[in-house]
């Protein structure tokens, strides 16, 4: 709940500032958003913070965000995650979470905070790193997708080994597969899926926003749609176990190929970090092909239970795992073909390009070869003829 209303707040903080920099204006007017803490109101009119002092608290004033009762209610479906119930364990009260279709416009809430933060970081880091590099159009284009993927994979990587290891699944590997359906989840875990779609639903406008090249959108709608598959089947499927222990895989891999090509745009010199990425990248996919392989090929194929309930959100039955190892497998030979396929061009590139160096350097040395022919050559500091006998010096009369 903390993390929740934090961010609102993060959110009011950044309206003034990011607003200007998602529209490209510094006058939001008639933007009015309202902060209320403990006998202060700050409130944003036109761009510009203004304190007033509060006369008084009214009593349909609520703790969670100091909203009023009449819009409490509505607020809440998008700032807090819904369908929690409550169940004792040894720890005593324990809330868990369900899924349902209100979970959109929690998505939607924090889509919005993330194109905010998206400006933000585009326009107050990004955007400051471009105007020293003085990169052309096409690298700054690339530059400016790898940086907001770099954070955005170092966040999210950082946080699903958080939950990882809060979870307990690195000390029980079989918990990732044991005790489906896993219909019931924490806070922790259904507040990272609900962001990760936000932030993939929100790639989407940002097409848009960033001005990205025609020739460049259908790449990127490529790896949006893949993410977008991927994380709902594994919320909806009730795989979020093993889905969440795939996405860190993923991230980490990702943020090493986008921070490799950050440094190669800052220095071209910068191979030696491609070439560990591309040996991380097939062990990402060794590994993910291995788990999903033992999780869903072998530990649900065990379960007692093996068939479809819709109500109690069991999907464990033969056609639904073989067509969710089929998409899994399918994407990443998908990717490792597309992975060799640019490193066999790659590596003909070199070699045409190391010929090519080779004749220049053959034809140059043959020209210097030639003219030093023509010319005679020198011995003794003296040019010899090629009969081998010296020009006579022509002497210089005395007057």
């Amino acid at each position: 709940m903390f993390s929740v209303l934090f961010i609102s707040g993060l959110l009011c903080g950044l309206l003034p500032v990011a607003g200007g920099a998602v529209f490209g204006r510094t006058d939001l007017c008639p933007l009015v958003a309202g902060v209320t803490g403990a006998g202060v109101e700050f409130q944003v009119v036109q761009g510009r913070l203004r304190q007033t002092d509060m006369v008084q608290f009214h009593h349909t004033h609520t703790s969670p965000g100091h909203l009023q009762k009449t819009t409490a209610k509505t607020a809440i479906l998008f700032i807090q995650p819904q369908y929690n119930i409550s169940t004792m364990s040894t720890d005593g009260e324990v809330s868990l979470y369900l899924y349902g279709w209100k979970d959109c416009a929690t998505v939607v809430f924090y889509l919005c905070i993330t194109i905010i933060l998206h400006a933000v970081v585009q326009e107050y880091v990004l955007d400051k790193v471009n105007r020293r590099l003085h990169l052309s159009k096409s690298k700054n284009t690339k530059f400016n997708e790898s940086g907001q993927l770099c954070v955005f994979y170092l966040v999210s990587s950082l946080w699903s080994l958080y939950v990882i290891a809060t979870e307990g699944y690195l000390l029980r590997p079989s918990s990732l597969w044991e005790n489906y359906p896993h219909v019931h989840l924490r806070f922790q875990v259904k507040f990272f899926y609900l962001t990760q779609l936000a932030y993939w639903f929100h790639a989407l406008p940002e097409l848009y926003f960033q001005k990205v090249r025609k020739e460049e959108i259908p790449r990127q709608l490529q790896y949006i749609s893949l993410y977008l598959l991927h994380i709902l089947a594994a919320y909806l499927l009730n795989l979020t176990r093993v889905g969440l222990v795939l996405l860190f895989l993923q991230y980490l891999s990702e943020m090493g190929f986008h921070l490799s090509r950050l440094f190669y745009f800052i220095d071209e010199n910068q191979h030696k970090m491609f070439e560990m990425w591309s040996i991380g990248f097939v062990l990402t996919r060794m590994i993910t092909l291995t788990l999903m392989f033992l999780a869903v090929g072998f530990g649900l194929a065990r379960a007692e239970n093996q068939t479809l309930d819709l109500e109690a959100g069991n999907f464990n039955t033969l056609p639904i795992r073989l067509l969710v190892l089929f998409v899994v497998c399918f994407t990443q030979s998908w990717l490792l073909w597309k992975f060799f396929r640019f490193q066999l061009s790659r590596t003909r590139e070199l070699r045409l390009e190391q010929v090519a160096r080779k004749r220049a350097a053959t034809k140059q040395q043959m020209q210097r070869t030639l003219k030093r022919d023509s010319v005679g050559h020198h011995e003794n500091g003296l040019i010899k003829a090629e009969n081998g006998t010296s020009p006579r010096l022509k002497k210089i009369k005395t007057p």
